[in-house]
């Protein structure tokens, strides 16, 4: 007999760039029945209104879009690469929220000098020719280069979801990566079941900064997708999706937040 609603944790997920909610389709599909999953847009992606914002101000929009699915008590909230540094921002802004946390293919640390200097080219490129051209400067840098030159069903489906999304929000994600503070520091203060998941052959966000970031969290588990690049919830949702399934299994359902550990002022 499958668990009642009510006993199933709640699974928030939160998208890379430049994507939307849609890149989840696979583990909605695949960890509906061990979850209640609530895949989010960022503002400005997947047809919502373009609006500057900062990793915080997306952690408190992920949290105002719980109350209104009706979930106000603990969660596990799962974010990859953009949707890791919002997780992170929601662990230390919400943790009274939390029950548990999933942090694939991203890192704590900031962007340094080299990185914002790339942001901003970025920037100028999506200005100056859309989505489209962010979008194929960074497919050598989203994809294995396995699954660029065998699985281009894949390679499409990134394509058609980062395109649609407007130029603005693109621009206003940029930005916010850009300026984004270290999460490293907060790390130390998690004390919810962490699981990190990282590609085997990320190139942005490699093994050892996931090693990193569990390095950083108390008893959590970081586990290697195999074959899979940045998108490791694409490339390999299989693998991807037994983890985060093991993971829920250990997780208990919270509907009242700890005591004493509310949100945090803005």
């Amino acid at each position: 007999m499958p668990p009642a609603p009510d006993a199933l944790p709640t699974l928030v997920l939160i998208h890379g760039f430049p994507l939307d909610r849609d890149m989840w389709r696979p583990q909605v599909a695949a960890l509906s029945g061990a979850a209640r999953v609530v895949a989010v847009d960022l503002p400005g992606f997947g047809g919502s209104e373009p609006k500057p914002f900062t990793m915080d101000s997306a952690a408190d929009h992920v949290a105002a879009r719980l109350d209104a699915e009706g979930a106000p008590g603990r969660v596990v909230v799962g974010g990859l690469s953009m949707g890791g540094y919002v997780a992170m921002a929601f662990a230390r802004r919400h943790p009274g929220r939390l029950a548990g946390l999933i942090l694939a293919d991203t890192r704590a640390a900031p962007d340094d000098d080299a990185g914002k200097k790339g942001r901003d080219e970025m920037i100028a490129l999506a200005r100056e020719t859309g989505t489209a051209g962010v979008v194929e400067k960074m497919l050598p840098m989203l994809l294995a280069e396995a699954t660029r030159a065998g699985r281009p069903e894949v390679v499409e489906e990134v394509r058609r979801i980062a395109r649609r999304q407007p130029p603005e929000a693109v621009v206003a994600a940029l930005e916010a990566l850009r300026d984004r503070p270290d999460a490293a520091p907060g790390l130390g203060g998690v004390s919810v079941p962490t699981l990190v998941l990282v590609g085997e052959h990320d190139p942005l966000t490699p093994l050892t900064m996931a090693e990193a970031i569990g390095a950083r969290v108390y008893g959590s588990e970081v586990v290697t997708i195999p074959g899979a690049g940045h998108l490791s919830n694409l490339e390999n949702p299989d693998a991807f999706n037994a983890a985060v399934l093991a993971f829920l299994a250990e997780v208990k359902p919270g509907n009242t937040p700890a005591a004493g550990s509310g949100d945090r002022p803005a």
